[in-house]
């Protein structure tokens, strides 16, 4: 027979630390709360009922929100998160408590589960991740009074799971003897009255929110930018440059710097990705500093311009339409051009060439269109 299963969650707090004048878990985040996110992450068809903890301040706005999912409801929670909890599991009624922090919202299904499963096998599960800093534990004097292997050190997250009469059995005796002051968590309470609670596997995205700047929505880690640049025929000279590759051609190509066509595309792609402006701000056709103007070099500024905002470029890609010339002996020089320029390995620029199949003036040998899109990460 399936278990019933309570999902304690913790929100009487106002998360003071965060500074909102408010309690952090109703604020806006991610188009709902940091509270609603958290609640629904337990609205699973393994877990029966969701209680979830509400100072008097915030009981209205939380049983508004309780009332959205199935089996939730709003428990006056106390002064204190253990009196909270307290509070909430003398009405939960269920063989199983799961208690999870509100500011927690990205735990995953497989993580509630995962806890659920630790306690029916072991009697409890506390959600943890391994270490990854070294840990010291201090004299309380600012001197380490002692350095735990690190193989051996966890770092506790929620939700923590035990036996819901076992765990609320260890409250009630550390109530008794006023002792609530000493428990940081679920798992202190029920390794000081029932037994050392068993570790389960959390997950580093369980991470909880605490100060104001957790609320912040990250910075995107990349950036994708699009470039497109076409120039004509037309220009008298013997050849046409691609990334700064000369190439064999009837006639060059008509612009006001060097007119390779290839390179432009890169740089309106760069730019565009950092979100700064095209390469006729940076390199107005009306300004004789750039008349014949090398584009490769005109890269490389573009290059700086893109680092100076925080990114470098992660990798390019180049399609080329062109009836004429033929360009397949030149495109391993071409990727060793851009390879260098941008400062990404060869394997990290790709370059396409094409026809247009006789369509439109490209398909009629009058000009070279390129595409470029590049991606962009963060420094």
């Amino acid at each position: 027979m399936t278990p019933s299963v309570c999902a304690i969650v913790c929100a009487a707090g106002r998360g003071e630390r965060a500074g909102f004048g408010k309690n952090k878990l109703l604020v806006p985040f991610g188009g709902s709360t940091a509270l609603e996110k958290s609640v629904a992450a337990f609205d699973l068809p393994a877990v029966s009922k969701i209680l979830v903890t509400a100072s008097a301040e915030d009981f209205g706005e939380i049983s508004k929100l309780c009332a959205r999912f199935p089996r939730t409801r709003a428990v006056r929670g106390g002064e204190t998160r253990f009196l909270s909890v307290l509070s909430a599991l003398r009405e939960a009624k269920s063989e199983i408590a799961l208690v999870h922090d509100g500011a927690r919202p990205f735990v995953r299904q497989e993580t509630v589960e995962g806890c659920i499963s630790s306690v029916l096998r072991f009697g409890s599960g506390v959600c943890a991740v391994p270490s990854v800093d070294t840990v010291a534990l201090s004299d309380g004097n600012g001197y380490i009074a002692s350095v735990p292997p690190r193989q051996r050190a966890f770092a506790l997250q929620t939700p923590q799971g035990f036996r819901t009469a076992e765990l609320l059995s260890a409250y009630e005796a550390a109530a008794a003897q006023k002792q609530s002051a000493a428990y940081t968590d679920d798992s202190s309470v029920y390794a000081a009255f029932v037994a050392p609670p068993r570790l389960c596997a959390g997950s580093r995205d369980n991470i909880k929110l605490t100060f104001s700047e957790d609320f912040s929505p990250p910075a995107p880690p990349a950036r994708v930018g699009l470039g497109i640049d076409t120039h004509a025929f037309g220009k008298a000279q013997n050849f046409i440059l691609l990334a700064g590759v000369k190439i064999p051609s009837e006639s060059g190509l008509v612009a006001h710097s060097d007119g390779d066509v290839l390179a432009h595309a890169v740089m309106d792609a760069m730019l565009s990705a950092a979100g700064l402006k095209d390469i006729g701000h940076y390199f107005p056709d009306t300004d004789e500093k750039w008349a014949g103007a090398d584009s490769m070099q005109m890269l490389s500024e573009v290059r700086k311009k893109v680092e100076a905002e925080g990114f470098a470029a992660e990798n390019l890609s180049v399609a080329v339409q062109a009836e004429k010339p033929r360009l397949k002996n030149y495109i391993d020089a071409m990727k060793r051009a851009l390879s260098a320029a941008l400062g990404v390995g060869e394997n990290a620029v790709g370059i396409s060439a094409g026809t247009n199949e006789g369509l439109g003036d490209i398909g009629r040998g009058k000009g070279i269109c390129v595409r470029a899109c590049v991606l962009l990460r963060r420094l």
